[in-house]
């Protein structure tokens, strides 16, 4: 509850309110992008649903922290991951500060940083945590086409 003038009357509202399931949960969220054309599209809390959570798209999301040391080294890695797949128009790669935005669904467990998800379009309940691989453009690129549903370009011989 975020009043902005508190009285009896404005509580009894807002219980009325919550009894009938009639209230939507306050999201942490930073601004909405207005440009978020690049190559690496910026989530925030309130566009967590439409953007990770959209059943047409395949979306790689990396929940980071601005003063994490490894997110840091991880984002011209991430830049460059992102022009690659520019083109694919069924897959996003996304990134989301963690520290200033709520991730609103509770299959995305954050508990270090950068926690990297890849959310396939049909399965969006049960993302893919990148685990145990380098964090450099191979091994990302490896796991991103192990794991896209769909993908134009032909998956290139190593």
């Amino acid at each position: 509850m975020e009043p902005e003038e508190f009285d009896s009357d404005v509580l009894r509202q807002f219980v009325v309110a919550f009894k009938k399931g009639k209230l939507k949960p306050i999201v942490k969220s930073q601004p909405v992008p207005k440009n978020n054309k690049g190559p690496v599209k910026v989530v925030v809390g309130k566009t967590f649903d439409t953007i990770v959570m959209d059943p047409k798209n395949d979306v790689l999301i990396e929940f980071y922290a601005p003063w994490c040391g490894h997110c840091k080294k991880l984002e011209p890695v991430y830049n460059e991951l992102g022009k690659k797949y520019k083109n694919e128009k069924n897959l996003i790669i996304a990134k989301m500060d963690a520290t200033a935005n709520d991730v609103t669904n509770d299959r995305y467990k954050v508990e270090g940083f950068p926690t990297i998800y890849f959310a396939p379009k049909d399965k969006k309940n049960n993302p893919i945590k990148f685990e145990g691989g380098d964090r450099d453009l191979e091994h990302l690129s490896k796991f991103i086409e192990e794991h896209a549903t769909k993908l134009s370009r032909t998956k290139e011989e190593l």
